[in-house]
């Protein structure tokens, strides 16, 4: 996307300054009435090729350099940043305590305390790792086969039920859905077997936008992801 967005936790590494890959963001729907509570609620995703499994050498390279320029300091001001802190404000406003479930770039912090590193996992992890470190945007995933229709926000309705679960969700729950379903609750659980697996041919990657963060973050949070994914 032109005028990339500045990094929130790392200055951008070698995936960002990459060309950009064919697959451009399409916009996911949101439903009437949280677009009305919530202003500035938005998602969007792109689709690419590939699923879990071993990421190639010049992504767990990125990972190395990534875990080289993120220093104590950064992770101390991290709340304070702009998209950060945009997430912070929204949790709040939708019944979650940050500092009890941390919005995904101080979730990304906290796991390179704790392992001294931004460990290598799988492709697709760290694709999403690379991406919320640099840009901070929320991002989740599906296997694109799994999906039926476009990726949207709307509310549960009463006695709706994840896959894989008994409970039913609590209506006026946010779930992250396709034409048919809900497929993840927002910054929660995800319905069994539309998750991103070895197997997966192709994965929807979303990035959930919320006010206080612009598009473009979002574009270049699917944009350094992709890549990753593409590598």
């Amino acid at each position: 996307p032109a005028g990339r967005y500045g990094a929130v936790m790392a200055e951008p590494g070698d995936l960002a300054a990459r060309e950009p890959q064919d697959a451009a963001p399409e916009a996911g729907w949101v439903e009437p009435v949280l677009a009305q509570e919530f202003p500035g609620l938005s998602l969007a995703f792109v689709e690419v090729q590939g699923g879990r499994g071993r990421s190639p050498e010049p992504v767990r390279e990125q990972l190395r350099e990534l875990s080289d320029r993120f220093a104590g300091a950064q992770a101390i001001n991290l709340r304070q940043q702009p998209i950060p802190w945009a997430y912070r404000v929204f949790f709040r406003h939708i019944g979650l305590d940050p500092d009890r479930t941390p919005p995904p770039a101080e979730e990304v912090s906290l796991n390179r305390m704790r392992d001294g590193r931004f460990a290598p996992r799988n492709r697709l992890d760290d694709a999403l790792t690379l991406a919320v470190a640099e840009v901070g945007v929320a991002l989740t995933a599906f296997d694109a086969d799994r999906v039926e229709g476009r990726l949207g926000l709307r509310q549960a309705d009463e006695k709706e039920q994840l896959e894989g679960r008994i409970t039913p969700l609590e209506a006026g729950t946010i779930v992250i859905a396709d034409e048919r379903r809900p497929l993840e609750i927002l910054f929660g659980a995800k319905a069994e077997g539309r998750g991103v697996t070895r197997k997966t041919g192709r994965t929807a990657i979303a990035a959930v936008g919320v006010r206080g963060v612009p598009d473009v973050a979002l574009e270049e949070a699917l944009w350094v992801a992709s890549s990753a994914m593409l590598a």
